[in-house]
């Protein structure tokens, strides 16, 4: 029997242990998309103790303690913060076969050294010597970051996001990189026409720009766009039920925008003709610069109504959706490839029932320009865990070229996540040494371990243009 969490962790043979100790384990790390804070990065911020470097902002975590009977004072609420890492820990035991319990306790071991399974026990124990070692100048942001051999990080910032801090972490930076990546999701959001008006007055004040139609709006994201290149960027991002992909004229367009404006009702057909006229603007720009467009497709959010009056957006009350997704992302990717303005794209799906469509979907529109042009992202969000990433993999194989796959990412809001490279890493080398053994691959260990290093590493190192 195997012991829990033990350098072969997920290894189950001798070919895997090679793999991954040979060729993956010390390759450094490239977090292409994450929602890390960029103002802590810039300031080496130091958290207090293991609840606010933890628990904060975690809502995976806040959905088990949920699930398992925690009052939300405990979790979200005014309890103190040694009282809501005792209420996490004495919900650890039972979050076994939850990739939480994985996370946990490689989080507690990679960085802290402590080997311990984490129950209500244990907690006091185990909160006051994590505490303690958060402390040391090592445990601050950016030492947290090196431990875990971080190369690059990419945010997720709006584009009325100052950047102010990626520009003072350039100028002092440490031995990472850490670039903005453009997330318009407010900019094409006109369900709430109060929010979105806001929403265009900030954008108007920032450029110093009057929008008053159509157009001036267009050219004041155009501005931001331009002056995120300026600083670095090189990737947007969108968070989507789906793509947009309607048919519209300009002049549709501006009268929806003066509708919006003006207040005016807009039906779901305009809606839907607004964000795809945005959609196909920003992909037009990205493709202009070089980009690397990011689609996150899928999630049903804030289904939770009275939770979200009481909590906010982004507290744990997001889940899968059953969106049509085929019809729309075909015509919207054929669309900017027709006019030759189809950059580099990653698309994510959160439903599995669309695995295959979408891994076959980025097939249609590879055109031999760059290896690996058209990516099928890493398993996402519900599916970032051992079953799920095994699901990716093998769909992307079956259709695609996993040799060309740009990896793994951390999708989070903690700096304590990044072990979840490591998983993934440990995962993909299993699944190519299974096809060893079973004489379905040969045993040319040099040559798979070359691919498994390229889709941890070099793979990303290449298709990302980061300067």
């Amino acid at each position: 029997m195997k012991s829990f969490l033990d350098d072969n962790f997920l290894l189950q043979s001798a070919v895997a242990e090679e793999l991954y100790h040979v060729y993956a384990k010390d390759l450094p790390i490239i977090d292409y998309h994450n929602h890390l804070p960029p103002d802590q990065v810039a300031n080496n911020y130091q958290f207090k103790n293991l609840t606010e470097v933890w628990l904060q902002g975690d809502h995976y975590k806040w959905r088990a303690m949920r699930a398992n009977g925690i009052s939300e004072q405990l979790i979200t609420g005014n309890a103190s913060d040694k009282d809501k890492f005792k209420a996490w820990a004495a919900t650890v035991p039972f979050t076994m076969r939850n990739p939480l319990y994985h996370w946990t306790h490689l989080e507690l071991q990679r960085y802290f050294g402590i080997h311990e399974l984490l129950n209500e026990n244990n907690a006091e124990k185990i909160y006051a010597a994590c505490s303690e070692q958060l402390q040391d100048s090592q445990f601050q942001v950016q030492g947290l970051l090196n431990q875990m051999k971080v190369e690059v990080i990419c945010t997720t910032d709006d584009p009325i996001d100052s950047l102010e801090y990626h520009q003072s972490y350039a100028k002092n930076s440490s031995s990472f990189q850490m670039f903005p990546a453009f997330r318009p999701d407010k900019a094409m959001s006109p369900e709430n026409a109060t929010a979105f008006n806001a929403y265009v007055d900030k954008l108007a004040a920032i450029v110093d720009l009057d929008i008053s139609n159509f157009q001036s709006y267009i050219d004041a994201l155009k501005s931001r766009h331009d002056f995120f290149a300026e600083k670095g960027c090189c990737i947007s991002d969108h968070g989507l039920s789906h793509l947009y992909a309607e048919d519209f004229t300009e002049a549709e367009v501006s009268t929806i925008f003066d509708k919006i404006r003006n207040q005016q009702a807009i039906t779901e057909t305009e809606i839907a003709k607004f964000k795809s006229a945005m959609l196909q603007y920003f992909a037009a720009w990205d493709h202009e610069k070089g980009w690397v467009q990011q689609f996150h497709v899928g999630a049903f959010r804030n289904t939770n109504t009275r939770s979200l009056a009481l909590l906010g957006p982004d507290t744990g009350f997001d889940s899968i959706g059953d969106y049509k997704q085929g019809e729309s992302l075909v015509k919207f990717l054929d669309r900017m490839a027709g006019r030759d303005q189809l950059t580099k794209t990653i698309i994510y799906n959160l439903n599995p029932a669309d695995n295959d469509l979408f891994a076959a979907m980025i097939g249609n529109f590879n055109d031999g320009s760059v290896a690996g042009k058209m990516q099928y992202g890493s398993a996402w969000w519900y599916h970032d865990q051992k079953e799920g990433m095994t699901k990716q993999i093998n769909t992307l194989s079956n259709i695609g070229l996993i040799s060309r796959f740009v990896g793994m990412l951390t999708d989070s809001r903690s700096f304590l996540s990044f072990p979840r490279h490591e998983y993934f890493r440990r995962i993909l080398c299993n699944i190519f040494a299974v096809d060893v053994n079973n004489g379905e691959l040969p045993h040319d260990l040099p040559w798979i371990g070359k691919l498994i290093q390229d889709i941890c590493y070099y793979n990303a190192k290449s298709y990302f243009p980061f300067k």
